[in-house]
């Protein structure tokens, strides 16, 4: 990122007490953020990034920090969370800070409020280890790609167990990942709600990439 490194944000650490307790399920899609002094708002990026995404992936959390592949980390840049390599980051450091637009992946953002929300950016990093889905049946895939909740009357299933207010990940009948959402009720209510209830809250779509393609990166 170049000139000065942020602290608490230092790639090949270890999953911590924090990201341990995210990771047993006490985040939530979105979560109160505090900005800190210099590096202290940067190390609590990656808590926030990590807490956040527990609600839909659980325990999985660690694997993508502790990647064969490499070594991964969060870095916070223009209130932006972003999930990058130890390797993409060391060639970030040569840019000026004010003259860098993105580097990785873009996880999430602090809104004004200072809450973090993960963006549809982070669907393919947390779909493969996502414990909770849910499924729409094709005449609903469009609806939910505008925007809107999933509808009893589009719920093609859900996995067994799913607590209310749980994170999901929603995919098409054809395992074909959508989005994010909240179970707005349990997999039993599910079962025996109207058709037109709601059954998954919406929180972010593929759609955005075509809806809100400016600001995503």
């Amino acid at each position: 990122m170049g000139g000065k490194r942020g602290r608490g944000l230092r790639c090949g650490q270890g999953v911590g007490r924090e990201e341990r307790g995210a990771a047993e399920g006490l985040g939530d899609a979105c979560v109160s953020g505090g900005r800190g002094q210099d590096g202290g708002r940067c190390g609590a990026a990656r808590g926030q990034a990590l807490t956040a995404s527990p609600r839909s992936i659980g325990e999985n959390i660690q694997l993508l920090v502790d990647r064969p592949d490499g070594t991964y980390c969060f870095r916070l840049h223009r209130d932006r969370v972003y999930y990058v390599s130890e390797k993409l980051l060391k060639v970030a450091t040569s840019i000026p800070r004010d003259s860098l637009v993105a580097l990785g992946t873009c996880f999430g953002k602090f809104t004004k409020t200072q809450k973090f929300r993960l963006n549809v950016t982070a669907l393919d990093f947390l779909a493969p280890y996502a414990k909770y889905k849910v499924w729409v049946k094709p005449g609903s895939e469009q609806s939910f790609l505008y925007g809107n909740h999933v509808l009893k009357s589009g719920l093609g299933r859900i996995t067994e167990n799913t607590a209310q207010y749980q994170g999901v990940v929603v995919y098409s009948m054809a395992d074909i990942p959508l989005g994010f959402g909240v179970a707005a009720k349990s997999t039993q209510d599910c079962r025996k709600v109207d058709p037109m209830a709601i059954v998954v809250f919406h929180q972010a779509d593929v759609g955005e990439y075509v809806r809100s393609e400016d600001t995503l990166t």
